[in-house]
């Protein structure tokens, strides 16, 4: 049982574990209720703040636009008015010296009149020229802050657009959703052979947002790029500027080998730099840049057609890898074959030595042999030499019965 204490009457009553979570739950979800509305109120009053804002910077800078080209507009016709005052004047000045001329002898009238039209003429094509040139550089302006002007209502539109399509669920993906779909309405037409996909290999311990990579026809690599999406309400209480990105960011881009790093931001949105266009902080940073979300696609289209031109160095690099690796894996097979060599070489050598010594050995012992057969040899020499030495005479020098005996077969054999 739970005691609970009634705040205004301050009497204590007794409630059981269900009813007391029952009533825990209901308290918690008016909170919450309360808190998630307080969150949306006050974002949707910062999202008004910024349009109101955005909305009161583009009409300033459309009025200083337009100021501008009313003066340009005002000094145009006064240096046309000008020089047609002068135009006019030389006109006037020529023709006063042709009447003087017409007093003259007819031969100089004639020659003079020649030369004074063709110099008229010459003056009237230069006015006409001047003319011209005026109304086409007053159109090049109108036509220039015309385009400025869409750019910024443009702009405008944006963010008017993005507001009406946000919610509090959404706020984390939609500039990822947004530069995914701008880039997949591309894709078919101008990015046929390119890789646009998240990064989701967090092996290193951080990943981008996406990579986008781009190939010849003949599959070598000639652009890649790290992209990193920032919205308002990504920030922490520590990060709110685009600088705190760009250091995790290069290090994105360096752990995947990627050429370029681009930060897509919607953050210091009353930043004049970055509201500029296209921002390159290689100064800090090599190779990254800092664009608003309606430069996603021309960034890409810039640095790739840059890229273009190195296809044939890429290529030669690849190839010189490539061969590169083939040596080593050649000085790797022969090193690899003169350590087998060196081994079997080894072995054989030792199984040489030992046949030689077992040669020697053999040698030693058929020494020997021939040693005790020529001892042989000299004993079995002397002992014929004994043989041929013997004699009846000398058998029975020291025997003179058998001397006798040997005589008398003798004779009897007679």
């Amino acid at each position: 049982m739970k005691e609970i204490k009634c705040p205004k009457c301050g009497e204590i009553f007794q409630i059981d574990e269900s009813g007391y979570a029952e009533i825990l739950k209901n308290v918690r979800n008016e909170e919450f209720s309360r808190e998630l509305e307080e969150h949306k109120k006050h974002f949707a009053n910062e999202m008004a703040h910024s349009i109101e804002k955005l909305e009161i910077e583009q009409q300033a800078e459309v009025d200083r636009l337009k100021k501008e080209l009313e003066a340009l507009k005002k000094s145009n016709e006064k240096e046309i008015q000008l020089s047609l005052a002068e135009q006019q004047q030389k006109i006037l000045e020529l023709e006063s010296e042709l009447k003087q001329e017409k007093a003259n002898a007819q031969l100089d009238k004639v020659n003079s009149l020649k030369g004074k039209d063709e110099e008229i003429a010459s003056l009237k094509e230069e006015l006409n020229k001047t003319k011209y040139e005026a109304e086409l550089k007053e159109k090049s302006l109108k036509e220039s802050h015309r385009l400025e002007l869409k750019q910024k209502d443009e702009t405008i539109e944006y963010y008017k657009d993005l507001k009406s399509h946000q919610s509090t669920k959404m706020l984390g993906e939609t500039l990822e959703q947004h530069c995914e779909i701008e880039f997949n309405r591309l894709r078919a037409t101008g990015f046929t052979g390119a890789y646009f996909e998240k990064d989701n290999d967090a092996k290193t311990g951080s990943k981008g947002d996406y990579i986008f990579k781009d190939f010849s026809e003949d599959g070598v690599e000639y652009i890649s790029i790290m992209f990193e999406m920032k919205n308002q309400m990504d920030t922490t209480a520590t990060k709110k500027k685009n600088e705190d990105f760009f250091k995790e960011l290069d290090k994105d881009r360096r752990e995947k080998n990627c050429e370029y790093a681009v930060l897509v931001s919607m953050l210091e949105s009353d930043s004049e730099l970055y509201n500029s266009g296209i921002v390159d902080v290689s100064y800090k940073y090599p190779k990254m840049y800092v664009i608003r979300p309606q430069f996603f696609i021309p960034i890409i289209t810039l640095l790739r057609n840059a890229a273009k031109n190195s296809i044939e160095y890429k290529r030669e690099l690849m190839i010189a890898k490539n061969q590169s690796i083939d040596i080593t894996n050649f000085e790797s097979e022969m090193i690899a074959f003169q350590k087998g060599f060196e081994k079997n070489f080894t072995d054989a050598s030792n199984r040489f030595k030992d046949a030689i010594d077992e040669i020697d050995k053999s040698i030693d012992h058929l020494q020997k042999i021939k040693d005790a057969l020529t001892k042989s040899e000299n004993h079995l020499r002397l002992a014929n030499d004994k043989a041929q030495d013997l004699s009846i005479k000398k058998l029975t020098k020291n025997s003179p019965s058998i001397r006798a005996k040997l005589e008398e077969l003798k004779n009897n054999n007679e």
